[in-house]
């Protein structure tokens, strides 16, 4: 029994009580459900600095989504890829689109390259791993948000000569884990006929070395495979980015480069691919993006992850032995960290007191120190008081004294000894004058 597009029999249409039965509206409600939860999305582009990556996520998005004015150029010479994100959330016409954009400032940047990939691949298997943990969680969300990297933007320097070695290293790494799509940038430093020839080199090496980059889908309609088979032409895409606004016709706001010799437009097919590119990434391809990257990329990892895991042991599934093994670690992990920070501290208490001890010693010396200083400056004035004295002539009883006891002692002594003058106040004055003379020159 055929039945027309009203979903009614050809035989029953004009008979009453047959009804319009709706399973043809299950599309609207799945756009509903769609519309209603929104739609994730990660993308991610790797380069050298200075080829117009945060440009052209501003063209893209017709936003200014990247400070350009910031600089995250890096100064050392090592091979330390970094690793930027930044969550957007775009609404057109009520439908949300959770953007997570993925920047990978210093990949190739360093005299030594060496696995400069590594961060990126460990970034993509990180968050298939998050999602993993999520999904085999026992209690776990309805719905466990997808932030797995659905698209991989690698562009390419437009040197004229194909791929250098690091872009063909960094395809190979990644194009088992995420779906890599090559972008030539700044297109408008090559002609016509040295980009064509520049994008049949790139297709060449891409061949030759057996990199898997992301397929477009097969489609059997006759227009939509005129339109896939001339996307597929244009790989790999070479895109102009540009932060110059002008509104154009219609009153859309366009972006260009102006140059001495003409302009280009951002939006122009025959100036660069960025339209075909644009529309790959936000109006046709990016469900299928999603699919491949859910069905392809993830089982992979989720099979990898799967063979990794033990057998449980009686009624213990593998799942809750990895959410013990992950309990585990973090249990080992807090009590490092807080054997780490029991180090620190007493380190810090050590220091402390060794720094004390010396505080304590250089403020004995500091005291020992000044009572010297304090006693030798009253010796000094005591002194100093003597000889203003002696120099006033104030010492007549010391003379007196003095040559009363001088006599005493010779006569006691030795009355038979030969008699010498005794010394006189002059000799006692110049011999006191010499004794302070020294402690002034000391």
């Amino acid at each position: 029994m055929s039945l027309n597009r009203s979903g009614r029999s050809d035989s029953d249409s004009t008979k009453e009580g047959r009804g319009y039965w709706g399973f043809a509206n299950f599309q609207n409600q799945v756009f509903r459900r769609a519309v209603k939860s929104g739609f994730d999305f990660t993308l991610m582009v790797v380069g050298r600095g200075g080829l117009g990556k945060s440009t052209f996520i501003n063209t893209l998005f017709l936003a200014e989504i990247n400070d350009l004015n910031q600089t995250n150029v890096p100064h050392n010479t090592g091979s330390t890829t970094r690793i930027e994100e930044k969550f957007v959330k775009l609404i057109e016409n009520g439908v949300n689109l959770n953007l997570t954009l993925v920047d990978t400032p210093g990949f190739g940047d360093h005299i030594n390259n060496t696995k400069c990939w590594e961060p990126v691949l460990n970034y993509v298997e990180s968050k298939f791993l998050t999602y993993f943990c999520d999904e085999t969680k026992v209690e776990r969300k309805e719905k466990p948000v997808d932030k797995c990297v659905h698209l991989c933007l690698y562009f390419i320097e437009p040197n004229g000569h194909g791929l250098k070695q690091i872009d063909i290293e960094f395809m190979r790494q990644l194009m088992g884990h995420v779906n890599i799509v090559p972008v030539i940038a700044k297109a408008d430093c090559l002609t016509a006929e040295e980009m064509a020839k520049f994008k049949k080199q790139i297709r060449a090496d891409v061949e030759k070395h057996e990199l898997k980059l992301y397929q477009f889908p097969e489609l059997t309609d006759g227009k939509d495979k005129v339109a896939s088979d001339r996307l597929k032409s244009r790989l790999p895409f070479a895109v102009v980015g540009s932060n110059s606004v002008a509104d154009g016709p219609n009153g859309r706001k366009t972006r260009f480069r102006k140059y001495p010799w003409g302009i280009v437009e951002v939006e122009n097919l025959e100036h660069n691919d960025f339209i075909p590119l644009r529309d790959i990434i936000i109006r046709t391809n990016r469900i299928d993006l999603i699919d491949v990257t859910r069905s392809v990329h993830y089982e992979n990892f989720r099979f990898r992850q799967m063979e990794k895991l033990p057998q449980g042991k009686g009624d213990q599934d593998p799942f809750t032995l990895m959410e013990e093994e992950r309990k585990r670690k973090e249990r080992d992990l807090q009590d490092k960290r807080v054997k780490l920070e029991n180090t620190f501290k007493e380190k810090i208490t050590e220091r402390e007191n060794r720094i004390r001890l010396k505080t304590e010693k250089l403020d004995e010396k500091e005291n020992q120190f000044k009572m010297e200083f304090e006693s030798r400056r009253r010796e000094m004035e005591s002194l100093r008081h003597e000889v203003e004295e002696m120099r006033k002539g104030n010492f007549t009883d010391s003379k007196s004294s003095l040559n009363s006891h001088s006599s005493a002692s010779h006569t006691s002594a030795n009355e038979n000894a030969p008699k010498t003058s005794p010394p006189t106040v002059g000799d006692k004055t110049r011999k006191k004058m010499a004794t302070l003379s020294i402690f002034n020159r000391n």
